[in-house]
């Protein structure tokens, strides 16, 4: 199990770094930051001051390997469209509205996902359970941003009931919460309709029944409790996606978190915040695997010997 662990901690480790490699030349294909900060009239004097100040007049595997120094240590420099804060520091500033939104998400995956599985499964061939099928079939197929632009529309812009973007009161966190909700909610449900069906199909299940147990207590004690095993160890990964997909919604609902900082950083070509951003999701959704590996591994031993 501790060569287990080693093995999966490098792969991660070297993963993280074939990330901030990719992502610091990406930034540098958009271009120039220059034009961002300062004015068209700038001189010439100007200009040289500036990128000698951002190390921007140094060669490429000169500035990438002084951000990965300064990256190792927990400095990912200063913002340029935010002077006098570090990348890091502006970043942590908007992560409760995102955690907020995430755990708005999640809440609503779990709370609609397991029962809907649940019941799939207990009441299969029935159309209650060609409901569940077309809501995870449409949960998986839609785009995030397609699907945050109808809700828009139908909630906010006809019926009127709920403002269209921003963060503020309960009622601003419905529509986006959902959007990035429905994927997970048929994952979920596709998850525990499958682990449910594997579990009531077995042995002991049948006999529970031939001896007069509650079908209550078959689905939800003996039933349930085997069977949720599968989608406990997608909640990792379930974290993560959630983390990441929230690029997309925050920018489309102008929510106030790391995905909508992400997308202004990109606008300005903000090199630093782009990649403290880029960095920061990267860990939380190899780190969120990582512990899924290791989840894996100590439920299934054969996992750690192939």
């Amino acid at each position: 199990m501790k060569k287990f662990i080693a093995i999966r901690f490098l792969q991660s480790i070297f993963a993280l770094w074939a990330i901030s490699l990719i992502v610091f030349m990406l930034t540098r294909l958009t271009g120039s930051p220059i034009d961002s900060l300062l004015p068209d009239d700038a001189s010439q004097e100007q200009i040289l001051a500036v990128m000698q100040h951002w190390n921007l007049d140094k060669p490429l595997h000169h500035q990438y390997f002084s951000f990965l120094f300064n990256a190792v240590q927990g400095d990912f420099g200063e913002a340029l469209s935010r002077r006098g804060y570090s990348a890091m520091e502006v970043v942590m500033a908007r992560l409760p509205a995102t955690l907020e939104l995430s755990g708005v998400a999640i809440l609503m995956s779990i709370v609609i996902a397991i029962p809907l599985g649940v019941l799939s499964a207990v009441k299969k061939g029935t159309a209650a359970d060609s409901m569940a099928n077309v809501v995870a079939l449409f949960g998986q197929s839609l785009p995030q941003f397609w699907l945050g632009i109808i809700l828009i529309w139908f909630f906010a812009v006809t019926l009127g009931w709920l403002p269209t973007s921003g963060r503020g009161g309960p009622q601003h966190i419905i529509l986006p919460a959902l959007a990035m909700a429905l994927f997970q909610i048929a994952a979920l449900t596709r998850l525990t309709r499958s682990g449910m069906l594997e579990v009531l199909d077995s042995e002991y299940i049948k006999l529970a029944r031939v001896k007069g147990v509650p079908e209550w207590k078959v689905i939800w004690k003996h039933a349930f409790r085997n069977a949720v095993i599968i989608p406990l160890t997608y909640f990792g990964i379930l974290l993560g996606s959630i983390l990441t997909g929230s690029i997309v919604i925050e920018t489309v609902f102008a929510w106030p978190g790391i995905g909508y900082l992400a997308m202004d950083a990109i606008r300005g070509r903000d090199f630093p915040l782009v990649q403290a951003v880029v960095i920061f999701f990267a860990m939380v959704f190899i780190a969120a695997n990582f512990v899924v590996d290791i989840l894996y591994a100590y439920i299934d031993p054969r996992i750690r010997y192939k």
